[in-house]
Formats: structure tokens, sequence, C-alpha cells
């Protein structure tokens, strides 16, 4: 056994669109010195490209539309941070994302607190009790006062609340950051460096009052009193349970408190821990200290290099020491595949992985041999649960305005499918392409992506389809459905049958009618 997984941290940042998810990113990578020069999304010209949105389309609108990956290394820990899209329309990129992490860092907007986004990206963390730090940002700009910030965490999210960095006014008049858990007054920095640090004896040491002047640390005295008082302690273990959230005032665009929370995430957020699988004997639960190498595809991205038409998946490796050469079984197809090419990730850019270990995200390339919810285990006979795919909500119809190039159209579809970035489906009858996605702008996303890498111009057009469900259940009675219903039976990347549907209502009529027959919204392929 090994247990070399003990110093790593895999991590999400999750926010709401425009709380500052990417500009944290880019100045944890910059802090750590994995990067010289953290790219600002509202820069100009090849200064807007920030490190970890790499697509045409991200560039361009300054969100976050695909999750990347980025290993790096600081103060004796391996981190694997993945920064996922914010934006609600791409859903399922996220959850997938965060069956693939072993806590998570919450971003809030300081002058908006939580968002419908935030609150449903939590939710998602619950259920997979995954532990949550919480940063809570551009307190440098007007906000709302820290308490009411606070509260409304605790209250809405219904999580004990530990605040270890404490803004020293805001807006005008923001003075810094107090490290609460180590007495250190966190300051501007000179000539665009960090900030400088100042090491006090505590909140009464005189040398705070001569910083930042008597009003602004008698205020900052009275309410860090307060918060010490009127909030939980912090405790580890209750962190780790998913029971408690340390919070973090700070600025990510000014590098405040950007390295305590760095630290903090290698000093409390845990180890990789069990994943649940399933087996021949049945559901086990699969240790990371275990010799035997496995891990699952929670992502697949094509054209990450344009000009290599290169196709990427993302494998959380969950037990055992991975060596680049090594032959994994892929459980959905039973072939061994040879992994000679493995790759750690700093956003676009590409590094040999010779080795790795439970924790550890790696890329390992591939021509269709991979799709999202695949498991590789050197030993085979294991399936790793908990990434289902989901009933899209918008299905349109593809329609290319060149007819001569249906070849291109059918293999960029079937490879964005396999990305997981839309559903494909394709009627049993007729030739035609219905494409389904969560949020409309991941239409946007798709008719650029074929354009702009495949070479491909297509409309997304209304359908006359509302809903899709995947059949299931008695074969008799599914095969009798599919033969009453034909013009409404399509088959997904898969070749399992699916039902479009006009409505949701229409989809629930027909699921009262054909009682031993199963609709599914969501569907996991074991």
């Amino acid at each position: 056994m090994t247990d070399a997984y003990l110093n790593r941290r895999t991590f999400a940042i999750i926010s709401h669109p425009d709380a500052g998810k990417t500009t944290l990113t880019e100045k944890l990578l910059y802090f750590s010195g994995a990067i010289r020069f953290a790219g600002e999304v509202k820069a100009r010209g090849e200064r807007r490209r920030a490190r970890s949105d790499w697509l045409a389309i991200e560039q361009k609108r300054g969100i976050s539309v695909t999750t990347s990956a980025m290993t790096f290394r600081h103060d004796g820990c391996v981190f694997n941070l993945l920064d996922t899209p914010g934006h609600e329309d791409f859903s399922e990129d996220t959850y997938r994302t965060l069956t693939a992490v072993d806590s998570a860092v919450m971003v809030i907007d300081a002058a908006k607190g939580i968002e419908n986004q935030t609150r449903k990206l939590f939710e998602v963390c619950r259920l997979r009790d995954i532990p949550i730090m919480t940063f809570i940002n551009k307190v440098d700009r007007e906000g709302r006062d820290p308490f009411d910030l606070i509260d409304e965490i605790a209250d809405q999210l219904a999580l004990d609340v530990c605040p270890r960095v404490w803004p020293i006014g805001t807006g005008g008049q923001f003075k810094g950051c107090y490290d609460m858990a180590h007495h250190r007054l966190l300051l501007e920095g000179d000539n665009g460096k960090f900030g400088r640090t100042v090491q006090l004896s505590g909140a009464g040491d005189p040398e705070f009052e001569a910083i930042v002047g008597e009003d602004a640390a008698a205020l900052a005295r009275e309410t860090m009193a307060l918060a010490a008082d009127g909030y939980a302690k912090f405790n580890v273990e209750q962190y780790r349970h998913g029971a408690l959230t340390p919070i973090c005032f700070g600025s990510a665009l000014k590098e405040y408190s950007v390295s305590e929370l760095l630290r903090d995430v290698a000093r409390f957020a845990p180890p990789p821990s069990a994943q649940k699988a399933h087996t021949a004997a049945g559901d086990v639960e699969i240790m990371p200290g275990d010799p035997s190498v496995s891990g699952f595809v929670f992502k697949v991205q094509a054209n990450m290099d344009p000009n290599h038409r290169d196709r990427i998946a993302f494998v959380r490796l969950c037990s055992g020491e991975f060596r680049r050469g090594m032959k994994l079984k892929v459980s959905r197809t039973g072939k061994l595949l040879a992994v000679n090419s493995p790759t750690f990730f700093l956003a676009q850019e590409r590094n040999l992985a010779e080795e790795a270990v439970a924790g550890d995200i790696i890329g390992i390339p591939n021509h269709g041999a991979l799709g999202v919810g695949d498991t590789l285990s050197e030993n085979g006979g294991v399936k790793f649960s908990g990434l289902p795919d989901f009933a899209p909500e918008i299905i349109r119809r593809v329609r290319l305005a060149d007819p001569m190039k249906s070849k291109q159209m059918k293999r960029a579809l079937t490879a964005l499918a396999e990305e997981g970035a839309a559903q494909v489906f394709t009627p049993i009858l007729g030739a035609d392409f219905y494409v389904g996605v969560v949020g409309a702008l991941q239409l946007d996303v798709i008719e650029e992506r074929m354009k702009s890498e495949y070479g491909v111009a297509a409309a997304m057009e209304p359908c006359g389809y509302d809903a899709v469900r995947w059949l299931a259940g008695d074969e008799a009675a599914v095969n009798a459905f599919i033969a009453l219903n034909q013009s409404a039976i399509a088959q997904d990347r898969y070749g399992s049958p699916v039902y479009l549907a006009r409505s949701a209502w229409e989809a629930g009529y027909a699921e009262q009618k054909n009682p031993l027959v199963k609709f599914l919204k969501t569907r996991e392929r074991v």
C-alpha cells in the first residue's frame, strides 16, 4: 500500500458567474509559483486570455464554460485544482467535476452575497458531503456588512461558520485584512508585488493602530471580537464532515487573503478518501491506499490543441500508484488501453505524467476509446458510480448550412456528445440529428465549436420536442412501446432508446399509461 496520496489536495472552485472565481484561480497559481503572470479576464489583448479559459468563446465572452484542470505544487502538497463553469447552463459539467474532488472553495461576491447558482452548487456539494471553504471576494469594493454576509451563509446554507480572515473596512475605507488565526496584518504590497504581511502579537498590538489608523483599528477590534464570540470555533473534523465552513474575506484581484486560503487548503482540506464502486460481488469502497490502480473519466475534451485535433479524457485516480505505460482495462468495453502519454495540466499547458497517485487528475489522449463515466482499472471488474447522464431541458434539430458536410457534422456531434457537452439523439425514422442541452448558452457554444474546430456551419432550430426520457424496465413492454411510437423514438450515442415527448406532461402521461416501462430523467451507465 502507498501513502503518497496523503499530500494530495484535489479541490474545485465554485461560484455564481462574475464572483471572481477565475481570477482567484489565476492568483492561486500565481502565488504558488506555477505561473509568472496571472491573466486578468477584463484586461485587453493577450492579457485578456485567462490561464484557465482556453476555448475561443471563453476568451471572447470573458466567462468559463468548461472545466479546467491544473496541477501544481506548493508548501509540500500537490494541488489538483478544477476551475468549474459558473454559468447555470453548464451544471452537468460542474456536477461531474464535483464527483472528482475531495473539497471545494466557494467564492461569494461581497456586494451580492449568496446567489442562485451558488446555492445550487452548494447543494450538489452537500449531496456528496464535500467540505467547503468560503472566500468572500471583492472586499476592497463597496459591499455588504460582513456580519450580514456571514449570517446569510449560516442561515441559507445551514452551516456553522467560522471567520478566519477579517476585512479592515470595506470599499473606500478598506485598509487591509486581519488573519485572526495567526494575528497577521495583510496590507497592500509595493511595486505591484504580493501584499505585505505584518506579524502582530494580537489585535491589541499598538502597531496595528499605528499602521491602519486609530478609528479603523478600534472598529476592527470591536467587530473581530464580536465575530470570535458569536460564531463557531474552527474544528477541522466538523469542516471535513461538511458541517462547518471557514471564511476568508479578501480580494482575488488585489491579492488579499489568497495565500491564507491556499495555506488553509493545504493544512485542512482532506486528502483522497474512499470511492464507491460496483463489482461482480456487489457494491464496495475502493480505498486510496489500495495497491491496484483505478480511476474514472469525469470529463472528455476535444481540440484543446486545435493544431493536433487531440482528444483528452480527464481521469481522477482513485487508488494505486500509476506509472506511464501501464495497461488499464476500460469497464465499458472490456478492452485494455495502453496509457503511454498521460499528462498533467496547467490549463492548456501540458507536462508528461511519469507517475501519479490517488487524487491526481491526469489526461489520457485517445481516439474515442474513453467516454465520460468510464472506469479504468488495473485488474478490471470494477465500475465507479455517481456519474449519471441528465435528461436535457432544450432539444433542437441540427440544420446544416452546407448539406455536403453531413459527415463532418456527424463527426463533430459525436465528439461533442462524447465530451458530455451535449446529448445527441438520432431518430429511428429519418436522418435528422437532435441536440439536447441543459441551457441555451450551451447551444451557442456548440455552434461556435462546430464552426471553429470542425469547419461546420450549422443552426439549432426548434423540432417540436421539449422532453427526453430514457426507456428501461420490462424488455417486452419497452419493445412494444417503441413499436407503437416509432416516430417519437430515438437513440442516444450509446444506442440506448429514448422517448422524445412534446412536453413534460406528455412524458408523464406516457409513463402512467405504460406502468412496466421506466421513463428515466437520469441514467447511470453501469
